[in-house]
């Protein structure tokens, strides 16, 4: 049933895709600009049905202008009825502009679509060069392409957060390009090797951060902005407002430090590990602090708090999971458990406090709950291997009476 059940769902799923690639809008059944470029094989090397201009019925003449009632090619394509042909690169933005700034337009489309895009972009790095006249910047076709433009919830666009940092690379990742403006290429490589590109390319975790998360959309801005840890602090709320109140921020303004990024660094974030913290090998706080100094004690007493719990919450978890293979009780134990392990994330992030009795007083409310956890699993086991043993002297017990009880039966047969 459920091999033929998953062929039919591959049919349907191959039908609606195949009718989604040849549909057009019916609006546009006589539209004179796509039955001719059509016939003569002379549509956009990127064109695609799918557009979401053409399939809401703004057809070719709804950018270039003309007559497209007209199958007359000089008619259609006269400038008395304002054809304008392709627009230059530095135009691009008003061009899009005619519509997606006009709030009377896009209501009758999308009512809750921003029209302040091209102004935002006018702030962005890209748009004050090409103001500039650099013709090598991004503009809204780079991003969105021109005749295949999809939804930003299409998992096929080019604006979708799955593909955000390959449409991004385009540019980014052309050495050539970015070596005229002092740019590395390599970010896209460091950004899929990092955290969040980990989670977004590879988990297909839709909530982890792309390029446009952290840089902005139409107004993107450069990397080294102060606002950057900011942008930091719209996901790590918690992280960022420790660190503004902790004896580090002042110090950290003062030598011109960014915050976040100067610990995790921008695109290559790797995964934080208690080993961040301490004085290890892996340790960040060594950067800066050295033996002797009240730094280097304050990570080593963190390390050592947080390196504690973990390692007893760890020695819980697994007598949690003997516990339940063993078919005991272990419902007071798992909210234990659940309380320890929150501690631990809490002490965790107040590590951004650099705060050693802040983070004590969290790592032994949660070390007491898994020392908890470890003495209600032992219990558990202990009762466990009580009752085996009640069960073998019972069951002894009880071969000892049959056999008893047998011998008996046997003597009695022969009297």
């Amino acid at each position: 049933m459920s091999k033929y059940f998953y062929i039919l769902i591959l049919f349907c799923f191959s039908a609606v895709q195949l009718y989604g690639q040849e549909s057009v809008n019916p609006n546009l059944a006589n539209d004179n600009c796509v039955i001719c470029h059509k016939e003569m094989d002379y549509m956009p090397d990127n064109y695609s049905n799918l557009d979401i201009h053409m399939r809401e019925g703004v057809s070719c003449s709804g950018c270039h202008g003309g007559d497209p009632t007209s199958a007359d090619e000089e008619k259609a394509m006269s400038r008395a009825k304002g054809f304008v042909g392709a627009p230059g690169i530095t135009d691009i933005p008003k061009f899009c502009g005619k519509c997606h700034s006009s709030i009377e337009y896009m209501r009758t489309y999308r009512p809750r679509i921003a029209t302040d895009q091209v102004t935002q972009y006018y702030t962005s790095v890209h748009g004050m060069r090409l103001k500039k006249g650099d013709t090598n910047v991004a503009t809204c076709v780079s991003c969105h392409s021109s005749h295949s433009i999809l939804p930003a919830t299409d998992t096929r666009s080019t604006v979708h957060a799955f593909n955000i940092p390959a449409t991004c690379n385009t540019c980014h990742g052309d050495a050539a390009l970015m070596s005229k403006y002092g740019i590395s290429s390599d970010q896209y490589k460091d950004y899929s090797q990092s955290v969040h590109g980990k989670a977004l390319l590879e988990d297909r975790d839709i909530g982890a951060p792309s390029c446009n998360d952290c840089h902005g959309n139409h107004g993107a801005t450069p990397p080294n902005v102060e606002s950057i840890s900011h942008v930091c602090g719209t996901c790590h709320v918690n992280n960022m407002n420790y660190f503004q109140a902790s004896v580090m921020a002042e110090p950290f303004e003062d030598m011109e430090f960014h915050a976040c990024e100067q610990c995790h660094g921008n695109h290559l974030i790797k995964k934080t590990n208690d080993n961040m913290v301490g004085v290890g090998e892996e340790s960040l706080c060594t950067d800066c602090h050295s033996k002797g100094d009240a730094g280097y004690e304050n990570a080593e007493a963190i390390y050592s708090n947080l390196h504690n719990l973990s390692s007893l919450y760890d020695s819980a978890k697994t007598k949690s999971v003997d516990v339940k293979v063993k078919g005991m009780n272990d419902i007071d134990i798992e909210f234990k458990l659940k309380d320890a392990h929150q501690s631990l994330i809490q002490a965790r992030t107040l590590v951004h406090t650099f705060d050693t009795v802040k983070v004590k007083a969290k790592t032994d409310e949660g070390a007491a709950d898994a020392e908890e956890a470890l003495k209600l699993a032992n219990i558990e086991i202990d009762e466990y291997f009580t009752r085996r043993y009640g069960y073998g002297i019972a069951t002894i017990i009880f071969l000892v009476l049959a056999v008893a009880l047998y011998l008996k039966i046997k003597g009695l047969g022969k009297d």
